[in-house]
Order: C-alpha cells, then sequence, then structure tokens
C-alpha cells in the first residue's frame, strides 16, 4: 500500500478528485467491509486514517486493533473504554454496544470525510458536545462535492437503531 494512509492521501491532493473517483474510494472501502461482515467481523475504527491506497488507487481497510470476531453480530464493551466518538452511533455512546451496524455508521462517516477531501467531522466540536449533537438528531452536513443522491446514503448509514433490534441500512 504504497501511497499510505487514505486520509493523507486524499488530503495532499485535495481539489483533485472528480466525483467518481471519490466514490470508488468509498467503492473499495465497502468491499472491504462487506468482506469483515460477512466473515463474522466488526471493525469498531472505520476512519478514512484507517485505510490504505496502493499505486493502483486501491483503497483497503487496515487497522484492526478494535476488531473482534462475534459469533451474533454483536460486541459490547467494557463502559469507560476508549473509542472514536465522531465516527460513533447512539447504540455506542448509550449501551456501549457495536454490531456491524455501528460500522454502517462509521463507513457513512469514511463516506463524508472522502468527499470533504479530508476534513475532520465535527470539527469545531469536542467529543461530549458531539455526543449530545447526535443524540439530538444532528448529522454531518452535506460535503461540496457530494451529490444529494450519495449525500442520502450517508444519512441512510446515519439512521438510529432501535437498540432491540439493531437494524439498519447495510453499505452502499
Amino acid at each position: 500500500m504504497e501511497l499510505g494512509c487514505l486520509l493523507n492521501y486524499i488530503r495532499q491532493r485535495r481539489g483533485s478528485f472528480s466525483t467518481e473517483m471519490l466514490l470508488s474510494i468509498c467503492q473499495d472501502v465497502n468491499e472491504g467491509m462487506v468482506y469483515l461482515e460477512q466473515n463474522s467481523f466488526i471493525h469498531r475504527d472505520l476512519a478514512a486514517r484507517n485505510c490504505l491506497v496502493n499505486d493502483a488507487l486501491e483503497v483497503k481497510v487496515s487497522d484492526f486493533g478494535m476488531a473482534r470476531y462475534v459469533l451474533d453480530d454483536q460486541y459490547t464493551s467494557s463502559s469507560g473504554v476508549k473509542f472514536p466518538v465522531k465516527w460513533s452511533p447512539p447504540e455506542v455512546f448509550n449501551f456501549c454496544r457495536y454490531s456491524s451496524k455501528s460500522d454502517v455508521w462509521s463507513f457513512g462517516v469514511l463516506m463524508w470525510e472522502v468527499f470533504t477531501e479530508g476534513k475532520m467531522p465535527f470539527e469545531q466540536n469536542q467529543n461530549h458536545e458531539v455526543v449530545m449533537m447526535v443524540m439530538q438528531g444532528h448529522r454531518l452536513y452535506k460535503p461540496k462535492k457530494a451529490t444529494t443522491c450519495i449525500y442520502n446514503i450517508m444519512q441512510l448509514c446515519w439512521k438510529e437503531v432501535c437498540p432491540f433490534s439493531l437494524s439498519r441500512h447495510n453499505y452502499i
């Protein structure tokens, strides 16, 4: 993965990407996340900083330090454990509960990172403010490079789930 971290890659080349190129990046990540889900893994830390780019401009999901193998598509962590707040859904804030559905939420934030060409989600807010904002229904704004259709996909990723059913739309 010669070109390194996806976040640095898109920041260094800001302004040079077409919508199609940005969507292709998201598609590569999508395929990696589908593979993980099909093999009963939850990543728990999906973000542009945790993906790598090679010379063929293929993007691969990496950094599996927080990943967990699960039998029932659910993992509950100990309270007080650090987690990536700005990429996490309400069920993680409230119940420390992760699933492939929480990875879908993070995928939506990764799409937002890609279509803003490397901006920090909720860049003006501290983690505790982000928790309150998300709990109140606030979501990230539509990036300039994202079409309405692409932003709608992000918004589908950020739908809250019922804590008892954990149903949410899958990846793109």
